[in-house]
């Protein structure tokens, strides 16, 4: 059974993405999905032609973006459905989000170059396009580089019971806190973004809370509940059953709206296919529309 909505679905436009949109709302219109949101890495270069596709194939559109957030010195995702894309706000925080994360993305490249690792900025930079690279963008390209080159210190990524999740594995190697490559965090503060939404007429939502680099507690989101959140990603992939469960009873609790996005990114996340929610609804729609500003 395929979800009738998600909110939460990375195209080319992110720079950890490859699908483009119109291949993507025509997967939307094949599995019976009645709106989707397409919500790309801090860029909402998707769009207007998302919109425009969606409406010649009868697919609802929902603009949004996924923004990279600091919270407690922690990385939180924040998802802005709704989001008025032409919006000056919105633009300010886009620029804002670019350039702490080039800064971090360079920091990232140059422990690796300290490292040993054959890899530069002029070629992630290439890599990533016209959008700053992500740790896990860092990673794929990195680890698609020494396939090549058969680096031994990599040979555990390419393993058969890794190659699916190699990336992420080495962001959690390299990038995390206390890992040989890891950077202080330069994203903005989550409460910024916050405090500018009501400007870009989205909803916030907190993507998915359960993600290990989140773990998410109930108190987290009663403080950004006190400063406009609206609603908080239930159902997604990275979530198991008690993960849901929990989320579900603190989005209840709280009188958030529980969303549901796969996250879906295509090659870079090949254990995530297409339309595999069975959660949710488009009664999410209609709620996140009752909270706009």
């Amino acid at each position: 059974m395929t979800a009738p909505v998600d909110l939460h679905i990375h195209s080319e436009k992110s720079s950890d993405g490859d699908l483009p949109s119109f291949i993507i709302i025509q997967l939307a219109k094949e599995y019976g999905l009645r709106a989707i949101s397409i919500a790309d890495h801090d860029t909402v270069d998707a769009y207007p032609d998302a919109i425009l596709q969606g409406n010649e194939v009868g697919v609802e559109i929902i603009p949004n973006i996924e923004v990279t957030t600091l919270f407690d010195n922690r990385e939180f995702h924040l998802l802005l459905p709704f989001v008025d894309w032409k919006s000056p706000a919105l633009s300010e925080l886009v620029d804002e989000v670019a350039a702490r994360r080039v800064q971090e993305a360079q920091e990232r490249v140059e422990k690796l170059r300290n490292l040993g690792f054959e890899i530069t900025w002029e070629e992630i930079s290439r890599a990533a396009g016209p959008h700053p690279p992500l740790g896990v963008t860092i990673a794929q390209y990195l680890l698609r580089k020494s396939e090549m080159s058969g680096d031994p210190s990599l040979k555990k990524y390419s393993k058969k019971r890794n190659k699916d999740f190699a990336p992420y594995l080495f962001y959690r190697d390299y990038f995390m806190e206390g890992k040989p490559a890891f950077v202080s965090r330069r994203n903005i503060s989550i409460f910024k973004v916050l405090e500018a939404v009501p400007k870009t007429g989205a909803v916030p939502v907190l993507a998915h809370p359960g993600a290990y680099f989140q773990q998410v507690k109930k108190e987290d989101v009663i403080r950004l509940k006190e400063k406009g959140l609206g609603g908080i990603e239930v159902y997604t992939s990275y979530h198991d059953r008690s993960q849901t469960d929990l989320y579900n009873k603190i989005a209840e609790d709280l009188q958030l709206v529980p969303t549901a996005g796969s996250d879906f990114h295509g090659a870079i996340k090949p254990h995530i296919p297409f339309g595999f929610l069975n959660n949710g609804g488009y009664w999410i729609v209609e709620e996140l529309k009752k909270r706009r500003p």
